[in-house]
C-alpha cells in the first residue's frame, strides 16, 4: 500500500483486541471503540477460561499487550457510519468523526435474561444464580448462599436460553457445556465437600481436550451428570431449592434438593449496530455473513467486516482467532483497493 490507511475496530472484546493488535503489526493505524470503561468485554467477569484454566485476566493483559500504537476510545459509541469503502465516516457518541478505510464489527454478544424462564426462579428465589454470578464468587474464592452458609448440594442447569423454542433461541450456544464442566470443577476445588449435579440435555464439549476435561471431571472430582433438562424449581422455608425433573436415560421424574441453583445462561446477538451498518442479520439473529464456508469475515457490505461472537456464539480461542483471520481479511482487501484492483472475495477451489 502507497499510504498508511486507517481500520476502525468496534467491540474491544477478545476478538476485537486480537484483530486490533493484528492490524497495527501490520502497519495500519488502528483506532478500537469500545463502549463499556474498559477493553476485555466479557472476559473481564470471568475467573478463569476453559479448557486449561488460563486466568481470565492474564488473557486480556496478552490481548492489551498487543495492541501498540492503536487508539483506544472506552466509553464510546458509534451513532452513524456514512459513505462507502474505502472512505467510510464513523461518528461517535462524543461527536467526533473518524475516518475509515475499513471496518471491523466485533460487538459481542448478551447473555440470556434468566428472568425470562419464570419456572427456574431466577429473580424470585434467593439461590438461583447465574454462570455469570458464580464467576464472580470464583474470583472471590467465596461460594455462598445468600444467607451466607457454605452450599452442601449444587446444581448446574444447561441450556438456559439455548435449543429452547420457547424462548426462540433454537441454536446451541456451544460454550455452556464445556464451561458448566469447568465451573463444577473449580466449586469442587474450592468447596471438596460439596455435592455437584450437571442437569443436561446433550453433553457437547466439541474441542481439542474438552473430552478429556468432561472425564476428568467425572473420575477425578466425582460431578454427577444427569440427563434431563430441568422444569421446575420451587423454593422451601430454609432458601434451599427442590428442582423437578425428568432422567431422560431411564424416563423416571426425579426431584433434587439443592443448596445453590446455577443457570448456564446462553449467548444472544449483540445488533445495535444493525441497522446504523446496514447489515442484514442470519435467522439466529446475529449477522450474516458473505457466505457460510468461505467468506465468514466479510459482511454483505464491502469494506465492512466480521469477527468474534458477533456472528455467532464461539469459545473465546475461536474468538481470538477469528479476530486475527478478519484483520488478514481487512489487509488483504486494503492492498487490493489501493492497487486499483477489483476486490476479490476468497472462494474455493
Amino acid at each position: 500500500m502507497e499510504k498508511k490507511q486507517q481500520v476502525v475496530v468496534i467491540g474491544g472484546g477478545p476478538a476485537g483486541l486480537a484483530a486490533a493488535g493484528q492490524l497495527q503489526s501490520f502497519g495500519l493505524d488502528v483506532v478500537l471503540i469500545e463502549k463499556q470503561a474498559q477493553v476485555g468485554g466479557h472476559l473481564n467477569k470471568w475467573y478463569k477460561v476453559f479448557p486449561d484454566f488460563t486466568p481470565a485476566e492474564e488473557i486480556v493483559a496478552h490481548l492489551k499487550s498487543q495492541l501498540g500504537n492503536t487508539r483506544v476510545l472506552t466509553n464510546t459509541t458509534v451513532t452513524a457510519i456514512s459513505g462507502e469503502a474505502p472512505d467510510f465516516s464513523i461518528t461517535t457518541s462524543s461527536g467526533e468523526q473518524i475516518p475509515a478505510a475499513a471496518i471491523l464489527i466485533a460487538t459481542g454478544y448478551k447473555h440470556f435474561d434468566a428472568r425470562l424462564k419464570e419456572e427456574y426462579g431466577y429473580g424470585i428465589y434467593d439461590n438461583c444464580i447465574t454462570s455469570v454470578e458464580l464467576d464472580a464468587m470464583l474470583k472471590e474464592n467465596k461460594i455462598r448462599t445468600l444467607q451466607g452458609k457454605i452450599p452442601k448440594k449444587i446444581a448446574l442447569a444447561h441450556c438456559v436460553g439455548s435449543r429452547d423454542e420457547k424462548v426462540n433461541n433454537n441454536y446451541c450456544s456451544r460454550v455452556c457445556c464445556t464451561n458448566a464442566v469447568k465451573l463444577a470443577i473449580e466449586i469442587k476445588e474450592q468447596l471438596p465437600e460439596s455435592e455437584i449435579y450437571c442437569l443436561y440435555m446433550d453433553i457437547r464439549v466439541f474441542g481439542r481436550t474438552y473430552e478429556e476435561l468432561y472425564r476428568t471431571s467425572q473420575e477425578e472430582f466425582g460431578i454427577q451428570f444427569i440427563r434431563g433438562r430441568l422444569s421446575e424449581a420451587s423454593e422451601k422455608p430454609d432458601g434451599s431449592l427442590v428442582l423437578r425433573f425428568e432422567d431422560t436415560l431411564t424416563a423416571r421424574p426425579m426431584r433434587l434438593s439443592v443448596d445453590l441453583l446455577i443457570l448456564m445462561v446462553g449467548m444472544e446477538a449483540n445488533t445495535e449496530l444493525a441497522e446504523i451498518a446496514r447489515l442484514p442479520l442470519g435467522c439466529d439473529r446475529f449477522y450474516a455473513t458473505l457466505h457460510g464456508q468461505y467468506a465468514n469475515n466479510h459482511s454483505h457490505r464491502e469494506g465492512i467486516f466480521l469477527a468474534g461472537t458477533a456472528t455467532g456464539p464461539k469459545a473465546i480461542m475461536e474468538s481470538i482467532t477469528d479476530g486475527r483471520s478478519a484483520a488478514a481479511a481487512i489487509l488483504s482487501f486494503l492492498m487490493q483497493k489501493a492497487k486499483g484492483m477489483e476486490v476479490k472475495v476468497p472462494t474455493l477451489v
